[in-house]
């Protein structure tokens, strides 16, 4: 069993040389809030929720991504709504995202 509930990784890699990465959607902003969030919701505690910054996790043509794991649900989002509904359905609900999970077609 994993020690968290839900342990979320959002990438906030910058590539120097210009070419497509999560930083250019400001996602250290959205994993500040994603963490902010989490803490207001009670959710940030041993055995429940932890959120972490990851440097490139390779999906990059999915725009700024994120995995929740233990079930290694991978999400594209772009504001702090999709954050909000991550959080409520996902981390809160334990429902995941459709509109949100890039690998949703490929889930049996």
């Amino acid at each position: 069993m994993s020690y968290y509930q839900h342990h979320v990784f959002i990438c906030t890699n910058l590539r120097s040389d210009g070419s497509p990465c999560c930083q250019q959607y400001n996602t250290q902003k959205m994993r500040d809030y994603m963490k902010k969030c989490s803490k207001k919701l009670g959710l940030v505690r041993s055995g429940q929720v932890r959120i972490n910054t990851a440097g490139c996790l390779n999906r990059c043509a999915h725009g700024p991504v994120m995995v929740v794991y233990p079930e290694a649900v991978w999400y594209s989002f772009i504001d702090q709504e999709d954050i909000d509904e991550i959080l409520e359905e996902h981390l809160v609900n334990g429902r995941i995202v459709d509109r949100l999970n890039i690998d949703a077609d490929s889930q049996i």
